[in-house]
């Protein structure tokens, strides 16, 4: 390796290092002061750094925050892909997916209660349906997607068209349960995901069924209601800005 490459080496190293100070010591401020009360020179003095070095790493709390979710789904892909190539039938690749989601996020419980309070406000760019919370969003559906090209399962063209995306939302679903559930070791929320998931994989089993194409094409049609009223409310948030 040259001088300058090495040089260079050392020196993205030590940047990746202080980006994750910077969000590690934001987690733990939005925990203890909440998000609204956390501001980035506070976030830059207790990290021991210039209020100007942590802005060069993120230009704002909300960047701090996207970055959270870029890293808990990095965590849960990292636990999930090995996972999925020993699953071949839809239940047992859905049921890893959403077992996996909740351990990998579990270190991150009490701050997500505390997140909660401000990412529920449907004009909050930190909320999920959000307009910077979309390339995380983007490649969360994307997962939900493999696990359905990798499932031996028969599923009309128009509902797996959507199905990455309601799957989603129903992750989304159990993520919110988990924030409230207060049971030892969550246990009510593995039991809800074990018994969701099995009902999702005989409703989606059902599908092609020709009986089941009129109830198949009301509940596409609600998805596609879905999908505008959160675009509207979106556009909404940005008029406001």
């Amino acid at each position: 390796m040259s001088a300058m490459r090495k040089k260079k080496s050392v020196k993205t190293q030590k940047g990746d290092q202080t980006k994750s100070l910077i969000l590690e010591t934001a987690l733990e401020m939005f925990h203890e002061r909440g998000y609204e009360q956390t501001t980035m020179r506070a976030i830059a003095e207790k990290a021991s750094l210039s209020l100007g070095n942590a802005y060069y790493y993120f230009s704002s709390k909300e960047h701090l925050i996207q970055a959270f979710y870029r890293r808990t789904h990095e965590q849960h892909l990292v636990a999930v892909i090995p996972a999925l190539e020993k699953q071949q039938t839809l239940k047992g690749r859905l049921l890893a997916v959403m077992r996996l989601k909740i351990e990998t996020i579990e270190p991150y419980y009490e701050f997500a209660g505390a997140l909660f309070k401000t990412a529920a406000n449907p004009g909050s760019p930190l909320n999920p349906f959000s307009d910077g919370s979309d390339p995380v969003r983007q490649q969360s559906i994307e997962l939900f997607a493999q696990v359905l090209d990798g499932a031996k399962v028969r599923i009309p063209k128009d509902l797996r068209a959507e199905l990455p995306y309601l799957l989603w939302v129903y992750h989304m679903g159990i993520i919110l349960f988990w924030i409230h559930d207060k049971s030892p070791k969550h246990r009510r929320t593995y039991r809800l995901v074990d018994h969701t998931v099995d009902l999702l994989d005989k409703l989606i089993s059902l599908a092609s069924n020709p009986f089941m194409r009129p109830i198949r094409k009301q509940a596409l049609k609600l998805v596609e209601e879905l999908k505008d009223a959160a675009a509207d409310l979106e556009t909404q948030n940005e008029g406001e800005k």
